[in-house]
């Protein structure tokens, strides 16, 4: 697993500074669309960039955690029940940003695999409440290092100012943005009196 994720980074080294070859198709689409301005490049749309970033990071994810069995969704849910344990499936659909039917899903496997527990509501026995399990917590803190390296080497191009500048950018974008998403972050709710705060 060393070796996979070293060899990532050599090549990750490798490519830097020649844009994985976005000049050259830049170049060769302005030949082939000369209708269409340069700064309107496929390869050079914000969004096009953003998929191509999530797709990277999901790749640097699986090279320092596959070992650990878990997707980056599923880390996600587990990192919010660290933080938020107790709460409904809704609430935590809207606190990782997922449509409800993801995070259906990855309950379900996350519960198969014994990291979370479902318990009725004490207001509404429709409702199950989610709470991670200890073995759930430990994975989360399992994880974290190679979280860190994840963001460490998904931003090692950019120097502290521009990372700094780069995040606050893309959560501003996320903000400003975030009805228009078909899975927006949403806060939580204030609980009602009643309803469990914590267990396995």
């Amino acid at each position: 697993m060393r070796a996979y994720a070293d060899a990532g980074r050599a090549g990750a080294r490798g490519m830097r500074g020649t844009g994985g070859g976005r000049e050259a198709l830049n170049a060769r689409a302005a030949e082939a669309t000369p209708g269409i301005a340069d700064t309107d490049s496929l390869y050079d749309m914000p969004g096009h960039l953003i998929r191509r970033c999530h797709q990277i990071s999901v790749a640097l994810f699986h090279q320092e955690c596959a070992h650990f069995g878990v997707t980056p969704q599923q880390y996600a849910v587990l990192r919010v029940l660290a933080t938020h344990d107790g709460i409904d499936q809704i609430t935590l659909a809207g606190l990782a940003a997922f449509n409800r039917t993801t995070a259906g899903e990855l309950v379900a496997r996350l519960e198969a695999g014994g990291l979370l527990t479902r318990a009725d509501g004490s207001d509404d026995r429709r409702v199950k409440n989610l709470f991670i399990t200890k073995g759930g917590r430990q994975l989360v803190k399992n994880l974290h290092a190679g979280v860190l390296r994840v963001q460490e080497r998904l931003l090692e191009p950019l120097d502290k100012a521009e990372r700094k500048r780069f995040i606050a950018c893309l959560a501003r974008i996320a903000d400003v943005n975030n009805e228009l998403s078909r899975a927006p972050l949403r806060a939580p709710r204030a609980r009602r009196r009643g309803v469990a705060t914590g267990g396995e």
